[in-house]
Parts: C-alpha cells; structure tokens; sequence
C-alpha cells in the first residue's frame, strides 16, 4: 500500500512510501482509507512544531473516514462494508479523560490515517451518519467532535444564547452550524469580508472583520447591548484571549481549543487576571473528545441531516498541497485528500 510518512520533519521532506498491506490481529478491523481531512494540527506535526521530540517515522493525519474491508476474530462492533471514520484519541472511549485515555492520538502517538489501508482496533472507529460522504465524514473526528463539545459539554449552548466564532477554519465553521442548529445567535470575525459573507449563508447573524476592527471584542459587547458573549470559540491562543474574555458576559465561557495566533510566547503571560476573577469568567480546554462525544454528535448531525463544509478536495498524491494550502489560510471549512478515486 502506499502512505505518506514523515522521516523528518519539514513540508518537503514528506515521503510517499510502499508499506507491506495491513492484516488485521484480534480484535481489530482494516479500512480502506476513502478520504483524509486535514487539522492545523497535521500541519504543526509535519513541520515538528507539535511534538519536535515525536518518535520517527510517523504517518501523519489524525481524521479519516473509510470501509471496512477485513477484521480480526474476536470483532463484533462492526462488520465488513461497514463506512467508518477514525476517532482521534484511540483510548478514550467514554467517561472524563485521563492520562491515559489521552495517549493514543492518532497522526501523534501513533500511525495517523494518510495512507491506502490502516489497521484500528474496533474500539477505535465508529460508524457515521449515512448521508454524509466519505469526505464529509472525515472532517468530523477531531474539527466536529471539539466544536460539538465546546458548544454541549463546555457551555451547554441553548436557544438564545449568543456563540462568538474566531474565523472561518474546520472548528469554528462546526461550531456555526451546531449553534445555529441549537437556536443561539452566532457572531464571528475573520479577516476576510468575503469568507464573513459566505458565513452568513451558513446562518453568521452578523460578522467583523478583524483587521479593519481588531478591537472585535467591543463590537461584540455592541453587538449584544452591553451584556456580553454566552461563549467564545477560541481557536487564536494567547494573542486573542483577552479580547475573548473582554467579549465575555459575567459568568461566560471561553472554549479554549486553538494556538493558531503568532503570540511571541505562547503562554498566558500578559491575560488580565481581573477579567477573569470580575466576570467570574470559565475557561474550558477542550482537546477534541470521546467516542462518545463522537456517536452523540453524529446523532444530531442525522436528525439535522447537517452537511459539513468541504473546501477543496485534493489527490492522494497533491496531500503537500492541501497541507500549504492549510498553511496559507485561504481555506474556508475544510479541506479534504481524496484517497481512493
């Protein structure tokens, strides 16, 4: 089979390889490989900023949706045919996460999903809504899962409640429709006024472009009479978290989920401790979620019949080419390689 893998780190330096085909061992299942999405996270694993001390070789990319094309004795959770996708934390199956439970990303701690085959054991795929294709499906293991679990485990999100977006990648076009599915207004920024008016046809109430205002955070503050945001969607990291909480009602949530901001130190150095003792402000890590969270949320993704948002589809082979086109930020939703044609 072939598979892209990372021998050392840098774009250039991904490898197209010829690995022996996977069988598959008790309790464990293999999928042809149909589609791969691509999280800034592959990116950042790519170029060893993620985990520079990641152990190598490494076949990168943690979301995938496929087939099931042979299984090990002892599988009785799917069957072959069955269209799966991959969920991101292999361990973590149910319940609140634990040390170990977190072990086990895949396209980290172990072999990611950019390759032909790859071998899962049944715990660690789940079936996904049957009017979603195969690209579709694999935007949602980890983009899908954290935004549904910012807005249904963080917050709670419910109708009238006001959703604050940071731009328009993976999680936050997720986060969009989620929210508008649960009756909440939904407010964004973005740098791009184009991208801002294709939001709104996915339901964005109203958007600002941060560069033009990059104080985003009294826009939203006028934006809702002076009371303040139910929940931000944070995907920046330390450079916009303070505007997050500034945008904040008392007693607000901040969904912290990305480091996608160039901040000079990556930490919280500089946040206005104040913001968060005055507004009485709750700040949730999220880090994607469980098989669970996964199954609850392809439950209202069939109810809703809810599409996600595919950019741009990419080869197998043009895989360096939709990690660039990830890299240069022009992307709206998701982006998508194409594995079997």
């Amino acid at each position: 089979m072939k598979a892209w893998r990372i021998s050392s780190f840098g774009m250039d330096k991904l490898e197209l390889v010829t690995l022996p085909d996977p069988r598959p061992q008790h309790g464990a299942v293999v999928i042809k490989v149909h589609a791969v999405s691509l999280n800034y996270r592959d990116l950042m694993v790519v170029e060893g900023r993620y985990n520079p001390k990641m152990h190598l070789p490494r076949i990168p990319c943690s979301d995938g949706a496929g087939e099931v094309v042979a299984v090990g004795e002892g599988v009785r959770r799917v069957q072959v045919g069955d269209r799966v996708a991959a969920i991101f934390m292999q361990n973590w199956i149910d319940g609140e996460a634990d040390a170990a439970k977190i072990r086990g990303a895949l396209g980290g701690d172990i072999d990611g999903v950019l390759a032909e085959f790859v071998v899962l054991r049944e715990e660690g795929v789940t079936r996904f809504p049957e009017h979603l294709s195969f690209a579709e499906a694999a935007t949602l293991p980890c983009a899908g899962v954290t935004a549904w679990n910012a807005l249904v485990n963080a917050c709670r999100v419910t109708s009238g409640d006001t959703v604050v977006i940071q731009g328009t990648g993976g999680v936050s076009i997720f986060a969009l429709q989620f929210a508008k599915m649960m009756g909440a207004r939904v407010l964004g920024t973005s740098s791009s006024d184009a991208k801002l008016e294709r939001a709104k046809k996915l339901g964005l109430d109203a958007g600002v472009n941060y560069r033009e205002h990059p104080e985003w955070d009294k826009w939203v503050m006028e934006q809702t009479g002076g009371r303040g945001a139910d929940l931000v969607v944070e995907v920046g990291g330390a450079g916009t978290l303070t505007r997050s909480l500034r945008a904040l009602r008392i007693g607000g949530t901040v969904a912290q989920i990305g480091v996608l901001s160039r901040a000079e130190r990556p930490a919280l150095e500089g946040v206005e401790i104040p913001l968060l003792l005055h507004k009485q402000v709750r700040l949730c890590g999220i880090y994607v979620g469980s098989r669970a969270h996964f199954e609850k949320m392809n439950q209202a993704v069939a109810q809703q019949k809810l599409k996600p948002v595919v950019d741009e589809v990419f080869s197998f082979t043009g895989a360096p080419n939709a990690l660039r086109r990830m890299e240069s930020g022009a992307h709206f939703g998701k982006l998508v390689t194409s594995v079997t044609h």
